[in-house]
């Protein structure tokens, strides 16, 4: 089969079946995450609902449970009184339930059945008739023996149907009871529900609705608004109804109080189709959208099939001319997909495979003259080097007849002269012992001690637990060295030059100060940027330089030396090794 034909049967096989497949599983998905997107906000809209409700019919609650133990309540509500004037002087010493309600904006009023006959009724106080006698509120308040009951109860100074905490009070001292009333503030239910996006409401035991954020429902019944009647008495669970002739997911929570003999419930309540309205209309343009560009998919993939043949015949017969041995031809083909980018590949292959050569014959060239030029300098090295064994021991015999003519202090400088010598000759090894490398440094200001006399003065000190770590050879002495030429012998009263190791968590630390002549900060920050500069200039103190990049090549860029001055000051310089070794 030919390649055309290949690239649209395998269009057709892998691309069109699997988008329709996916295409139609993603339909379906994407309507039941709709759907349960919104039973989970849903569920959390009810909750926050029932949380806030309970907050605002809580206060009714605590205000209830106050006033039945109400001692002052008690008394005004039992009290026999004898004129007008001391019914009206007792309200006016109590007014506790107006204070409630200017206190509490949860409640909107309170009032009390009492049977007394000398109390006057003022809406507070109330003598209960007999029609309010036969309410089956007042008389489930009676018989359910404190317990709170919450009841959409009509209020008889308005005729207006109000939700109600409703409670027995007894007055156990005297036998005598009552029934207190508080009248929630449906207000603030309602604001709750307003802010809600689903259709939600709250309704009581009897099913009449308290609040609810739909206009007109507020007032009626679950049957007055064709509720669906196989939910209509549940008390909490979702449930697939009907309501208003569409599909409907409800969700239902009650709300059950502390000391309550009933309860309300929050019922919330959204249209299947309103939910996935969004994601169908997606699903039915996404699918004319792939239907669309399918079709002008084939099309194009038999265009573009064609030319990728017609090239790749191209591309077949300039490397059958290159497989015969022709590297100086170069391919043709234009274009930045693969087929371009191969024939480019190619071509840059034939180039770099000439380039190589060049390269290796340049290689052997340096490889040659690095091989010559380090031959040289191991001949001038050999050239250079005394006998070590000839050398030392005139050493000796030199400090021999100092000693011997009663001049220690020449002895002990060529003894020191020796040691130094010796290190310098044995600087070939990778690293040394700082204890070493400080009995050197040690050897070394002796030396300048010798010549300078009164003039210099040095301290070596360290820590006892850094002088097994290894650091690399003439580390420290090339600094020393520089604070005695450049920082005290042009310096008439002389000074001190101090060199202190400590260890700093898993690093050691040198440290090397003089008191000298300091150096002018542009001449410090001239040193400090020569440290970046690998070329070799007799203008830098090519020494610190020295230290600087050994430093660098042995720990890595982070290490290095760190040096402040000040005229006049002297000069501080500092640097940093691993404790263990590092990278040497």
């Amino acid at each position: 089969m030919k390649l055309q034909r290949k690239l649209m049967l395998t269009f057709i096989t892998i691309v069109f079946v699997p988008v329709m497949i996916v295409g139609m599983f993603l339909t379906g998905e994407l309507r039941q995450m709709a759907l349960s997107n919104a039973m989970e906000q849903n569920a959390l809209n009810v909750d926050r609902v029932l949380k806030r409700t309970a907050e605002i019919i809580n206060v009714s609650y605590d205000i209830s449970y106050r006033l039945s133990y109400d001692n002052r309540l008690k008394d005004v509500a039992n009290r026999q009184y004898q004129s007008v004037y001391e019914v009206v002087s007792a309200y006016r010493g109590y007014p506790d339930f107006r204070e409630y309600a200017r206190l509490y904006k949860e409640i909107t009023d309170i009032r009390f059945y009492i049977d007394n006959d000398t109390l006057l009724n003022n809406w507070e106080f109330i003598q209960p008739t007999e029609q309010i006698v036969e309410q089956p509120w007042y008389q489930q308040a009676l018989a359910t023996n404190g317990l709170i009951s919450w009841n959409r109860i009509e209020d008889e100074r308005d005729q207006i149907q109000r939700f109600s905490l409703v409670r027995k009070v007894d007055f156990r001292d005297n036998g005598g009871e009552g029934v207190l009333v508080i009248n929630v503030n449906t207000n603030l239910l309602q604001s709750i529900l307003n802010q809600e996006a689903f259709e939600t409401m709250i309704v009581d035991d009897k099913d009449a609705i308290i609040a609810a954020n739909r206009p007109g429902r507020t007032g009626r019944t679950l049957a007055d608004i064709q509720f669906d009647e196989k939910v209509m008495h549940e008390e909490s669970g979702a449930f697939d109804a009907v309501v208003d002739g569409n599909a409907s997911k409800i969700l239902i929570e009650q709300l059950l109080p502390q000391s309550s003999y009933n309860g309300i419930r929050v019922i919330s309540v959204f249209s299947v189709d309103s939910i996935v309205r969004d994601a169908n209309r997606i699903n039915n343009v996404a699918l004319i959208v792939i239907g669309i560009s399918l079709v002008i998919a084939i099309i194009l993939i038999y265009a573009f099939s064609a030319l990728i043949s017609n090239r790749l015949r191209r591309l077949s017969k300039h490397i059958s001319k290159v497989a015969t041995g022709n590297f100086e031809t170069s391919m043709a083909i234009d274009g930045r997909d693969e087929i371009g980018q191969l024939s480019r590949q190619f071509n840059a292959m034939v180039v770099s495979i000439d380039e190589l050569m060049m390269e290796v014959k340049e290689s052997n060239r340096q490889r040659s003259e690095l091989e010559l030029r380090q031959n040289e300098i191991k001949f001038k090295m050999l050239a250079s080097q005394i006998n070590p064994h000839f050398l030392f021991n005139t050493l000796e015999s030199i400090r021999m007849k100092a000693h011997l003519s009663g001049q220690p202090g020449i002895a002990r400088v060529v003894k020191m002269l020796g040691r130094m010598m010796r290190a310098n000759l044995e600087a070939g090894k990778r690293t040394v012992m700082l204890r070493d490398e400080l009995d050197i440094v040690n050897s070394y200001l002796e030396i300048q001690q010798f010549r300078h006399e009164e003039l210099l003065s040095y301290e070596v000190i360290s820590e006892p637990d850094v002088g097994q770590v290894q650091v690399p050879p003439l580390i420290i002495q090339p600094l020393v060295e520089n604070a005695v030429i450049h920082g005290l012998e042009r310096q008439e009263a002389g000074g001190t030059v101090r060199v202190r190791a400590w260890r700093e968590r898993d690093e050691v630390v040198i440290l090397v100060e003089d008191n000298g002549l300091g150096i002018a900060p542009e001449r410090l920050e001239s040193i400090l940027a020569s440290f970046a500069d690998r070329e070799e200039d007799d203008g830098h103190r090519i020494g610190i330089r020295n230290v600087h990049l050994r430093l660098q090549l042995a720990y890595g860029a982070e290490y290095g030396l760190e040096m402040d001055s000040e005229l006049g000051e002297g000069t501080r310089i500092r640097f940093r090794v691993p404790a263990g070794g590092g990278t040497i």
